[in-house]
């Protein structure tokens, strides 16, 4: 998504991770994907990654990625962290509990959305009333914010619909209305895993809740 964003011609490789090819292997022993590997540099954490990118594919002939409101890169870290906790609960009495954790994890994202950030004002695209009508984390532009959150809610959405018949509040609409804006880029819907293959992904890490 990065790359896409910058504007990068790349080409996309597919693998087996449970057959892994030998080179694959070699190029980062005991650690899964993403990872980066160049000039005998291999990055394993992403967000490693996403600051390497940042700083090697650079202005003026790249662009900037980086977010101008720092919170824009805090809002919505916890999300994942309750979301896996929700998913993986084999205890019905803890389920209750565990989906509010994540209902309260979201209305936080959602706050965010739907409050105007100082750039609104300065450009005149708010006049200081009422909540914010920006696309994205940071503003109407993805930014690095957007390619580390986006697809851990898209994985939220698709995982809690299939294996706890969950669906995201319709009344977070700040939530909702950056997904949609989200659909609409070929950045983030090209470079997304299909939903069968979300599901498939979590076939064995979803926990069925006991009786």
């Amino acid at each position: 998504m990065i790359l896409w964003l910058k504007g990068v011609v790349f080409n996309v490789t597919t693998v087996d991770l449970k057959r892994k090819p030998a080179d694959l292997h070699n190029l980062a022993p005991g650690t899964h994907p993403p990872f980066l590997t160049f000039q005998g540099n291999v990055l394993t954490d992403v967000n490693k990654i996403e600051e390497y990118l940042e700083d090697m594919l650079a202005p003026p002939k790249y662009p900037k990625l980086a977010v101008k409101n720092r919170d824009s890169n805090l809002a919505g870290n916890d999300i994942f962290a309750k979301f896996s906790a929700y998913v993986k609960n084999t205890r019905p009495e803890k389920n209750r509990a565990l989906e509010k954790s994540l209902n309260k994890a979201l209305a936080k994202l959602d706050a965010y959305l739907m409050t105007p950030l100082p750039d609104e004002f300065l450009s005149g695209h708010h006049s200081g009333q009422g909540e914010s009508a920006r696309k994205y984390m940071d503003g109407d532009e993805l930014t690095l914010a957007d390619c580390n959150l986006l697809p851990k809610l898209h994985v939220v959405k698709v995982v809690t619909k299939k294996y706890r018949n969950y669906e995201i509040p319709s009344d977070f609409r700040g939530v909702w209305r950056y997904l949609g804006n989200a659909y609409t880029r070929d950045e983030f819907t090209h470079t997304c895993a299909a939903d069968v293959e979300i599901e498939l992904a979590y076939k064995d890490v979803a926990k069925r809740l006991g009786k």
